[in-house]
């Protein structure tokens, strides 16, 4: 994996400038809290539900009601519907707005769940192809228009 740029001078400051790798910066920074809260994201559960797949736990109420005022809307189409339901802003994972975010590291993210999500998804629902889209953002700082999401391809 390539290191972004943006994260490679403070890798570099570690050590006393002789630097540290990015798993040893994990280890000295992180926690596992946050460790076990990725997996949400990182190894996300899938659930048939009708026709369609979702990134979700379980349908609840709230959820279904999603899915059935998407389905409502008019030009709605199963592919619309998974992939409203189904995307991920990568500027959300943390809504702290924090200092640190820039475009290449959306971007290596995005690329990397894009892959993650790919082979999750052909390994659970081998016999339902789906498509994953990252969506990069035309203005490459308007994070919020980086978005992931995935649809069944026999909805195409």
């Amino acid at each position: 994996m390539k290191i972004p740029d943006s994260l490679k001078k403070e890798l570099s400051a570690w050590n006393n400038g002789k630097g540290i790798d990015l798993e040893s910066w994990i280890s000295c920074t992180g926690n596992y809290s946050l460790a076990v809260g990725y997996t949400t994201i990182f190894c996300p559960k899938f659930i048939e539900f009708e026709d369609y797949i979702f990134r979700a736990n379980e349908i609840d109420n709230q959820m279904l009601k999603s899915i059935r005022g998407f389905e409502n809307q008019k030009g709605s189409t199963p592919k619309s519907v998974e992939w409203v339901i189904n995307h991920l802003h990568i500027a959300d994972i943390h809504h702290n707005g924090c200092e640190d975010l820039t475009a290449d590291k959306v971007i290596l993210l995005g690329e990397s769940l894009k892959e993650i999500y790919a082979a999750r998804l052909n390994y659970l629902f081998p016999d339902k192809p789906c498509i994953v889209e990252f969506y990069k953002a035309e203005d490459r700082e308007d994070f919020e228009d980086y978005q992931l999401s995935f649809w069944q391809a026999k909805h195409e």
